[in-house]
C-alpha cells in the first residue's frame, strides 16, 4: 500500500498566496491541514476549504506551537511542511510521488533507514531566482514521517526534532517570501521585533560594535558571496538583508535600555 501524505500549513491573511501553493499540491497529497491564526481577517479559510483542506483556527503563540498543532491534526504516514508563499516544483512532486509509490525505491524511502528528507529551495525576488549571496545552496527538511518528528523552537525560528536518519531530495521548492520591496518593508518590523525579543529572552546582549554589522553584512552578501551576480535583485536583497540584521540588534539594544520598540 502506498504511504499516505499530508500537507501541513499555517497561515495568516494569505488569500493572495495560498491558491498557488495549494494548486502545486494537486495530485500529490491525500490530505491538507491548514492551521489559521485566529486574527486572520481575509478569505484564507474559505480558500483553504475550497481546496478540500481541513482547517482549524488557533490563537497565535509562536511558530513552533502553531506548526505542531498542524502536525497533530494530520493523519498521513508522511507529512510535507510547506508555507503559502512556497510552491512545489513539478520535478519535486514527481520525485516524491515516485518514491512513495514505487516498490523499488520504497525500500530506501519508506523503511526505517530514513525518517525525513532535506529539500533544496529556490528563492525568487523581484522576478529573479537568486543563486548567489548565500542563497544558492539553501535547503530545509520538509518531508518527514509524522510519528518520528515534532516541531521545536519559539517565537520566530522553528525546526524539527527528528528521531532517525535524514535523506536528501533533488527536486526543489520555490519560495517567494516577498513580492516586492514594499512587501519586505511591511513584514520587517514584525520579524525583527520577534528576533530581538528571542535574543533578549535568551540573555543575549549587544554592543555598539553591532552597528558595524550593516555595512559588513552588505559587503559579505554582495561581494564575498557574489550576490552582485544576481544583478539588481541580488544587490537589493543584500541591502535589505543587511538592514534586517542591523535592525534586530538595534531593537535588542532598545530592550536592554528598558524601552519598547
Amino acid at each position: 500500500m502506498t504511504p499516505s501524505l499530508s500537507a501541513v500549513l499555517i497561515a495568516k491573511d494569505e488569500e493572495a498566496d495560498l491558491p498557488g501553493c495549494l494548486d502545486s499540491l494537486k495530485g500529490l497529497v491525500s490530505e491538507i491541514i491548514v492551521v489559521i491564526s485566529d486574527d486572520t481577517s481575509d478569505k484564507t479559510e474559505d480558500i483553504a476549504k475550497s481546496y478540500g483542506a481541513k482547517t482549524m483556527r488557533r490563537t497565535f503563540d509562536d511558530y513552533a506551537r502553531m506548526r505542531q498543532a498542524s502536525l497533530e491534526a494530520a493523519s498521513g504516514e508522511w507529512c510535507l511542511w510547506i508555507d503559502p508563499d512556497e510552491r512545489m516544483t513539478k520535478a519535486l512532486a514527481e520525485e516524491i510521488s515516485g518514491k512513495l509509490s514505487t516498490n523499488l525505491v520504497r525500500t530506501k524511502f519508506a523503511d526505517k533507514s530514513f525518517v525525513a528528507f532535506d529539500i533544496p529551495f529556490e528563492v525568487i525576488f523581484l522576478g529573479k531566482t537568486l543563486r548567489w549571496g548565500g542563497l544558492g545552496s539553501e535547503s530545509h527538511i520538509r518531508l518527514f514521517r509524522r510519528t518520528k518528528c515534532r516541531f521545536i523552537g519559539g517565537a520566530l525560528h522553528e525546526g524539527l526534532e527528528i528521531d532517525g536518519r535524514t535523506g536528501t531530495m533533488n527536486g526543489k521548492i520555490t519560495h517567494q517570501p516577498y513580492k516586492d520591496i514594499a512587501d519586505y518593508r511591511s513584514k520587517l518590523d514584525r520579524y525583527t521585533t520577534l528576533a530581538a525579543q528571542k535574543r533578549f529572552d535568551a540573555g543575549t546582549r549587544t554592543t555598539f560594535l553591532r552597528h558595524l554589522r550593516l555595512p559588513w553584512e552588505f559587503f559579505a552578501r554582495a561581494f564575498l558571496k557574489l550576490g552582485l551576480l544576481d544583478g539588481y535583485p541580488g544587490l537589493v536583497w543584500a541591502g535589505l538583508s543587511a538592514f534586517h540584521s542591523w535592525l534586530k540588534y538595534a531593537k535588542l539594544a532598545s530592550m536592554q535600555r528598558g524601552q519598547t520598540s
